[in-house]
């Protein structure tokens, strides 16, 4: 199977061409790619990375790139309907790890994690079962040290599998997953995850699931960590309304 995303209904919003499909369905295609497969990633992008990709469209290639796009955000899905926009399922990176976890890996199954502390990795082998991971975590700042790059693209290389986790933040992870794509050593799937195994072995908590059905997760997560997530989403993200304004006027000219 090549990209995950190929042969898939397709929605395009603010530039992605994004998967249009629910999570079993998501599961599936990423569970039917054999792990010897050409290396392809997915990523999840939210509004935070949509607000900084129209920012910053030298990052754009890292997303048109990935071999599968989900959108990873309700309010955004919301507010693109209000706007007359079409808008893809959601299918948020943290449900699709777990779904991954807990239907498609079995505990014997070799994963590869690239981030997250020792202990982490430790407390998510008691949790999940994993029994095979490989775990690699780069310094802070290893995008701007060509050596420590290297590094981080030579140990996931060394350590094949069908699932390899990128846990090391947006845009790192997904600067990681397309180089490992264009140097074309790597097999299986990438998946550009952020905080998402935090959530599954309990180190961060996830909001009830009816604060995150009425697209408010964004407000829980400010609330349990306002010094690191303040500007994110009180300064940063809002600027996504005016980013589907401008689309939406486009698209009726």
């Amino acid at each position: 199977m090549g990209n995950p995303q190929d042969g898939a209904p397709t929605l395009r919003l603010l530039g992605l061409d994004f998967a249009d499909l629910t999570l079993p369905a998501v599961v599936a295609r990423l569970a039917a790619r054999p792990a010897d497969a050409p290396f392809s990633y997915v990523v999840t992008p939210n509004a935070d990375h949509l607000v900084r990709l129209a920012r910053r469209p030298a990052l754009r290639p890292l997303y048109h790139e990935a071999g599968l796009r989900l959108l990873d955000s309700r309010v955004v899905a919301r507010l693109a309907r209000l706007m007359g926009l079409p808008a893809p399922q959601v299918v948020p990176g943290s449900d699709l790890v777990a779904a991954l976890v807990g239907q498609a890996i079995a505990p014997e199954e070799p994963v590869t994690i690239l981030g997250m502390p020792a202990e982490a990795v430790e407390v998510l082998r008691r949790r999940t079962g994993l029994n095979r991971i490989a775990h690699h975590d780069p310094p802070m700042g290893f995008e701007h040290d060509p050596a420590a790059l290297v590094a981080a693209l030579d140990f996931i290389e060394a350590h094949p599998a069908r699932f390899t986790f990128l846990a090391v933040g947006s845009p790192r992870q997904c600067m990681v997953a397309n180089a490992l794509a264009r140097r074309g050593v790597a097999r299986g799937t990438g998946l550009c995850i952020g905080a998402s195994l935090l959530f599954l072995c309990g180190l961060e908590k996830r909001a009830p699931q009816p604060v995150q059905r009425a697209g408010l997760e964004w407000a829980w997560r400010l609330a349990a960590d306002p010094r690191r997530l303040a500007r994110r989403y009180l300064v940063d993200s809002p600027a996504i309304v005016t980013l589907l304004r401008q689309e939406a006027r486009l698209r009726r000219n």
